[in-house]
């Protein structure tokens, strides 16, 4: 069994800043892919940034240069660091983990979300 703890949602004014964490635990023999994804009201969850083993990354066009992710293998650990904070920006985020499980399994992890809120 895989656990996802996030932390680090609030509400910011716009222009502010904001840094999501998300740790996982439990019986993870390694991990493939992390990410973040948000979902807004009345809209699909989309990917905000991912970020590979090996250290590539990739972006939702809206926040290019302003997000960035990132990752501590030593704490299976991906942060979301978020600058520059929009009105729509606000959502609900959720980390995603692909874990490979002592058994050798593959299988995706999603946290419980954290809500984040960008007042105008």
């Amino acid at each position: 069994q895989v656990q996802l703890a996030e932390s680090g949602g609030g509400l910011v004014q716009a222009g502010g800043s904001l840094r999501l964490s998300c740790a996982a635990s439990g019986s993870i023999f390694s991990i493939n892919d992390m990410g973040w994804y948000r979902q807004a009201p009345g809209k699909q969850r989309e990917l905000v940034a991912g970020i590979s083993s090996g250290g590539s990354t990739t972006y939702a066009e809206s926040v290019k240069g302003r997000f960035t992710i990132s990752r501590d293998n030593a704490k299976n650990t991906v942060y979301l660091q978020m600058n520059s904070l929009k009105p729509e920006d606000t959502a609900v985020y959720y980390c995603h983990v692909m874990v490979v499980l002592n058994s050798g399994r593959f299988v995706n992890y999603w946290g419980q979300g954290t809500q984040v809120t960008v007042s105008s």
